[in-house]
């Protein structure tokens, strides 16, 4: 079934409600409008976007081009929309969820309504504990988003949705380009990620080139059982049999090719893990069974306490340590900012030991010892107004004194 007239849906409460649903905090396109200059006057600024959508006089701008850090030390790519773009974008997401929802197939798991990574995970350490699994795939799509081909993706579009007007804003978004450093490009393939209507075509694209694939596949030409999660372009597939997995990587490669994707050569791996591995494993004389690393945690063939399989989960080891250098900035920056009139001296280390054992007593009323080795030691002169909030008077003394908090541990 087709869907011929869809627009219509788009109303000035959808574009409000779209509105209010979009991140008040997040960091604005190329036209630098943020969320707070938006609200302002939002009733008549909803009800031309509104005119403008329906008249067609709707322009997309080009994406602000910004990078973050990945935890390898690359760089990742992501594109910036402009407000209105992402609350347009917002609000035909809304509208092509209600039919792709019914589309979609019951192992995709990633920016879907009612769905999340908590949700794939246990998908997936249920399929490792109760189903036949002895080799997984781990599939890994080179820069996916960046790579999406534009002529497929609008034909899979018109699979469902026959509405020109709908097709014409989808098309606008994908060539408004991007725009860095002051410099305007044309993009050719592919879908900013970061937009708001980006994980909903990837979804798309990957429904029709690689789910619709693999469930037919597994019901046809498998030998034993096949369980497939996927979440956006992370996945991972169970097999049976070592027969089966190479053969549905041969043909998984081919399948991709067709619509312009490649399997990362690197990072895509056919391992042997499940409550056979182990064992299988020693008796060839081999080391313990690989891992294998899905939405940021790594998947590890263990035992429980009665020596039954079980699969342990840690966080992935990059993940972790770029997480603490993140919560140490962090600290640093509240505690500089929660005593501006106070510094941080060095503290003797054997002294300190004796005051944390209740050994030593303080020499000085106005010196308390951090959790982190370290003092905040009080200026001469009295603090500010707005720092006496932040004070509290030392129970014996009656000196200001700051709270134990306020010193940053140490995460090194």
């Amino acid at each position: 079934m087709k869907f011929t007239a869809l627009l219509h849906h788009l109303t000035i409460d959808l574009l409000r409600e779209s509105f209010y649903s979009l991140k008040r905090k997040a960091a604005p396109g190329v036209d630098g409008v943020t969320w707070q200059e938006y609200e302002n006057g939002i009733e008549d600024r909803r009800i031309d976007l509104h005119g403008r959508v329906h008249r067609g006089a709707y322009r997309a701008q080009p994406s602000r081009r910004v990078y973050i850090e990945k935890e390898d030390g690359r760089q990742r790519p992501l594109g910036v929309a402009a407000l209105e773009d992402k609350l347009v974008q917002y609000a035909v997401a809304t509208i092509l969820n209600q039919i792709y929802e019914e589309d979609f197939l019951g192992f995709s798991y990633g920016f879907r309504p009612g769905r999340s990574q908590h949700q794939a995970l246990d998908a997936l350490s249920y399929a490792l504990l109760k189903k036949k699994v002895n080799y997984v795939l781990d599939a890994d799509i080179r820069g996916f988003f960046d790579n999406l081909d534009h002529r497929w993706l609008i034909k899979f579009v018109e699979h469902r949705v026959a509405d020109p007007r709908i097709l014409r804003l989808i098309q606008k978004w994908l060539k408004a380009g991007v725009m860095e450093e002051g410099k305007w490009s044309e993009v050719q393939t592919g879908s900013p990620q970061g937009s708001v209507i980006s994980p909903l075509l990837a979804n798309i694209y990957l429904h029709y080139s690689f789910d619709l694939r693999v469930n037919v596949w597994r019901r046809k030409y498998a030998q034993g059982e096949v369980v497939v999660i996927r979440y956006a372009d992370d996945t991972i597939v169970g097999f049976q049999y070592q027969t089966d997995a190479d053969h549905f990587l041969e043909n998984l490669r081919e399948r991709l090719g067709k619509f312009g994707l490649e399997l990362h050569p690197d990072k895509t791996r056919r391992i042997e893990f499940g409550r056979f591995a182990e064992q299988n494993r020693e008796r060839r004389g081999e080391g313990r069974p690989e891992t294998f690393d899905f939405l940021g945690f790594k998947h590890i063939s263990g035992k429980n306490g009665l020596g039954r399989f079980m699969v342990r989960r840690t966080t992935i080891r990059k993940r972790m340590r770029a997480k603490l250098r993140q919560i140490k900035q962090q600290l640093r920056e509240r505690t500089r900012s929660r005593a501006p009139n106070r510094t941080v001296a060095p503290v003797d280390r054997p002294r300190l030991l004796q005051l944390l054992r209740g050994t030593g007593k303080p020499q000085e009323p106005g010196w308390i010892p951090g959790p982190g080795a370290c003092a905040l030691v009080a200026h001469s002169s009295p603090p500010e107004p707005e720092t006496l909030g932040v004070l509290d008077a030392h129970p014996s003394t009656g000196s200001a004194m700051a709270p134990s908090t306020a010193c940053a541990p140490s995460l090194s």
